[in-house]
């Protein structure tokens, strides 16, 4: 990868672009030059049009106070205004990967051409992006409609010299970071603090990050449910090929067959035909002591994994469109000599499917830590000892304590799940009288996926531990060995009690660190 270049067009930028700039400094982005064309006759539109026509944000001033017409020789000042006003976020900074993505997608839509920038700003943003040069951008302060106009302006701010920024693992101010390496002050022309600042590119920046975050937790999903059910020994039909084709639900195929795969190697699975076999049918009630069939939460994986496989999947698309949208007001229309008001801005469309994402990520969150719970408790097993403790219960605890985190982590999961973006409040001299959320919604989205690593990471351990108590190593799937193998070289087996603070986040890390999706499907 290294010394990839990515080159943007403004039609097709994907999520796996935006997490290879991520994933590794060398990777860096240029403009096509069929893209800066349309960036100068979108610029010379706009300069032929300032004294001819009344432009919201142009020559008029902003929101509620549209009807404000500005003097010709105050138009590069009210692009300052705009960007010094709503540079006002609080709160801890966000992620500098998602302020990176987030520069990328707005990139990416100024160069579409509908924007009325200069090529000297596309130019100036791509030079902060290869450098990465990553404006400080609070957490909190947008409603996500005019798209994310304040964590947005702080990325300005960085841009014109007057913010501050990462770089090369200091922060400091922009202009001081600029001065040194010899690059020259930015000053704005009409147009461009609006250009700048109004859209959703943060909302899909942070999402486009979550996605792949997503699909890294669904992958290790269904690793972990795989191991569940082979360390109980579970009943090959609940993933059977024909059960789920008579539900024919793409995810729920899907999650069915990486099972199957999965589980190819195993010798625990059990096959129901010899099982029923086994027992005597007669005339007399009487009960047997093996269970017929699984609790849900290790018989249903596929029925429940699956709706989340095909969620992210649609999200995927959803914030992909995004990416590569026009997402700013007005957008210079060139070709009819026309300039578009309305409202592609707003974040209804990345904040639902954020929702939908983090509501999918809770519920997987659930699933997990209801196996966890399963086999820690032994009077729902009635096969391992309580808390999976491997020396003396009573006067040792085993993993109780990991337990109460992983209750903990799930129930504020459930709460967070909770759909953001009907939380509308109307603002701006209630000019924006519905909004999305979508930026906060997002980085809640990011909460909870944080939360499930905690949850699955904990799940990991559980069933490393039942294998230690079982000593079944040799007849795990390949799969669930090498998701042992690694759980120990981070984490020795606990038998005997200890403090485990500095191991447990070993754990996240390594379940953070797991193959996304695709390179199981």
């Amino acid at each position: 990868m290294s010394g990839r270049r990515i080159v943007l067009t403004g039609e097709n930028l994907t999520i796996d672009d935006i997490n290879a700039v991520l994933a590794n400094s060398e990777v860096t982005i240029e403009i096509a030059d069929q893209a800066f064309a349309k960036i100068e006759r979108s610029k010379a539109f706009v300069d032929s049009s300032l004294d001819k026509k009344v432009i919201y944000g142009i020559n008029t001033g902003f929101g509620p106070m549209a009807s404000y017409i500005i003097g010709a020789t105050e138009l590069e000042e009210l692009q300052y205004n705009l960007v010094r006003s709503h540079a006002v976020g609080i709160g801890r900074p966000i992620r500098d990967e998602y302020v990176l993505a987030s520069m990328i997608v707005r990139l990416n839509t100024l160069i579409k051409g509908y924007s009325g920038i200069s090529r000297a700003l596309a130019e100036r943003l791509l030079m902060m992006i290869n450098k990465r040069i990553i404006p400080i951008v609070p957490e909190h302060g947008a409603v996500g409609t005019s798209g994310d106009l304040v964590q947005l302006a702080h990325i300005a701010l960085a841009l014109i010299g007057e913010g501050e920024a990462m770089y090369e693992g200091k922060r400091e101010k922009s202009a001081d970071i600029f001065a040194r390496l010899g690059i020259g002050e930015y000053k704005l022309q009409p147009k461009e603090g609006l250009a700048l600042i109004n859209g959703t590119s943060v909302m899909a920046g942070i999402s486009a990050v979550l996605c792949r975050e997503a699909e890294q937790l669904m992958a290790l999903a269904i690793k972990n449910g795989a191991f569940a059910l082979e360390l109980v020994h579970g009943f090959s039909d609940a993933i059977s090929e024909k059960l789920h084709d008579l539900r024919p639900h793409a995810g729920q195929v899907m999650v069915a067959k990486l099972m199957r795969d999965i589980l190819r190697s195993s010798k625990l699975l059990r096959d129901r035909h010899e099982f029923q076999e086994k027992f005597e049918v007669n005339h007399s009630v009487y009960q047997i002591p093996e269970e017929v069939q699984q609790v849900y939460s290790i018989r249903c994986i596929p029925q429940v994994l699956g709706p989340i496989f095909d969620t992210l999947a649609r999200v995927k698309r959803d914030v992909e469109v995004e990416m590569n949208a026009v997402t700013d007001n007005p957008i210079v229309d060139v070709e009819r000599g026309a300039f578009l008001h309305g409202g592609n801005f707003h974040g209804d469309y990345v904040a639902v499917a954020i929702d939908q994402l983090k509501a999918g990520i809770a519920k997987l969150t659930m699933l997990a830590e209801r196996r966890t719970n399963f086999f820690l408790n032994d009077k729902i097993n009635k096969t391992f000892p309580p808390f999976m403790n491997l020396k003396k219960p009573g006067l040792t605890l085993g993993l109780q304590g990991l337990q109460f985190v992983a209750t903990s982590t799930t129930a504020q999961n459930q709460t967070l799940a909770y759909p953001h973006n009907v939380h509308s409040i109307s603002t701006n001299g209630d000019n924006q009288d519905i909004v999305s959320m979508g930026t906060d919604a997002a980085l809640m989205a990011a909460k909870v996926i944080d939360n499930a690593f905690v949850v699955l990471a904990i799940e990991m351990i559980t069933l490393a531990q039942t294998v230690d108590f079982m000593k079944i190593q040799d007849d795990l799937a390949t799969t669930s060995r090498s998701l042992y193998d690694a759980v120990r070289t981070q984490m020795p087996v606990i038998i005997e009690d200890r403090v485990l603070t500095a191991e447990l986040p070993r754990i996240v890390r390594l379940a953070r660190s797991t193959a996304p999706l695709r390179t199981i499907v």
